[in-house]
């Protein structure tokens, strides 16, 4: 009995998946637990198991292709078995436009469309190749457009002042150019910059993660609401401890990144209620502490977490946190390893951004951005001298975490980075 192979929901947020490889082919057997498929959803490159045994009979979605959870992306069935039937009604079901969908792309000029035909068994929307649109207008030829705008007579006396007609703008009849705007027009005004040729602009389209981060992103910041408090930390101390640590050769060595980790948790375990979050009716205040890291890949970004930070050496989370970058640069995290943070922590620091504002991760209450380290001349005491600072921004959701609360969190965060003995204990 023919057997229907949807688009399974692979992680909390995911909404489409792409096909990324097909591991059976139509005709092939195939057996109960088998991996048949790698699906890329919006966190990860997943394997999909096949729950029947049976014969790959037609495969609906072909790979680099896009289905919506749920959706029939292949048929296994028995040998011989006709599947036509169930293979129009799911190749129907593809093809029909979601009342939801995005409009086509846009372009900057308006042009007829020709009619498509209606999508066989096993059309999809492949997601593999930018579209290239909007092209410029063809230009006319310079000397035609010359011709328009002035006289022969006209002509001949711009050109011996070394004057582009095309710069000028025409006082005559429709715009002409006219004697007197020769006349008057400065010596050299030379010729006008060509029109770029080729594409304006092209469209991408959106992976299931991108379309997961706009979600997402967009409903936390309608929905949340966002206040930010910003303190600088002097990093002299922190980065001296960075400098020792790493010089007993430790791998991989400590980052600014591992410290701030480590800082945010004993800041978390001082002011408890920053880590939690708004559950509707209540405020959630968790026990753990698991602190996502913000780790920017090719098409997105993903956040690991790594879990009881308070009870890790620094070492620990240098070594945790660098394995689960490397597994999120690959796509192979698995959903436990992105998911259930209590705090977030996002560092641009590595790109030289002094300061910026962090979007709220939902459910959680805040996320901390981190800025880079920079010498500047700071007061100590009575004399001007030069510091290692670093400026921290703390988005707070106002539900859950209010000013003063927030401001004792980086009080906190400030005293343990200052004195970083405090993270060795």
């Amino acid at each position: 009995m023919a057997v229907e192979i949807k688009m399974p929901k692979l992680s909390a947020t995911m909404q489409t998946g792409v096909i990324q490889k097909w591991r059976k082919k139509e005709g092939e057997r195939v057996e109960y637990g088998e991996v048949i498929a790698d699906i890329e959803t919006d966190k990860a490159v997943m394997e999909l198991e096949a729950f029947d045994p049976g014969i790959m009979r037609k495969i609906i979605v072909p790979e680099g292709s896009k289905a919506p959870v749920n959706q029939t992306i292949a048929i296994i069935g028995d040998a011989g078995e006709d599947v036509s039937a169930v293979a129009v009604s799911a190749a129907t079901a593809t093809s029909a436009p979601s009342p939801t969908a995005a409009p086509a792309a846009s372009t900057n000029a308006k042009a007829a469309s020709p009619p498509t035909a209606a999508p066989t068994v096993g059309d999809a929307v492949p997601i593999s190749k930018p579209t290239v649109t909007a092209m410029h207008p063809t230009l006319p030829p310079p000397e035609l457009e010359l011709r328009t705008i002035a006289s022969p007579a006209v002509r001949k006396i711009a050109r011996e002042r070394g004057i582009d007609l095309r710069n000028l703008r025409g006082t005559g009849p429709q715009g002409r150019v006219v004697l007197r705007d020769v006349v008057t027009a400065p010596l050299g005004l030379g010729p006008a910059a060509s029109a770029p040729t080729g594409p304006e602009y092209e469209d991408f389209p959106l992976t299931p993660m991108r379309e997961t981060i706009a979600r997402r992103m967009s409903q936390s910041a309608q929905t949340v609401p966002h206040f930010y408090l910003v303190r600088e930390i002097d990093m002299d101390g922190a980065m001296a401890l960075r400098e020792e640590l790493n010089a007993l050769g430790h791998e991989p060595k400590i980052s600014v990144n591992d410290l701030v980790v480590k800082a945010c948790a004993y800041a978390l375990e001082r002011i408890p209620r920053v880590n939690s979050s708004f559950q509707g009716d209540r405020i959630r205040v968790y026990k753990r502490i698991d602190i996502g890291v913000a780790v920017s890949i090719e098409d997105g970004l993903l956040t690991p977490v790594i879990r009881h930070v308070s009870s890790k050496t620094i070492g620990q989370i240098a070594n945790e946190g660098r394995q689960l970058a490397e597994r999120a640069r690959q796509k192979k995290l698995k959903p436990e390893e992105y998911t259930g943070g209590t705090f977030t922590v996002s560092n641009l620091g590595m790109y030289g951004i002094d300061q910026f504002s962090a979007v709220i991760n939902p459910p959680e209450g805040a996320i901390l951005a981190v800025g880079t380290v920079q010498k500047k001349p700071v007061v100590k005491g009575d004399q001007v001298a030069v510091a290692q600072r670093m400026r921290v921004t703390l988005s707070c959701d106002h539900r859950v975490v209010d000013g003063a609360l927030g401001a004792q969190f980086l009080q906190a965060l400030a005293e343990a980075l200052e004195r970083p003995a405090r993270l060795l204990i």
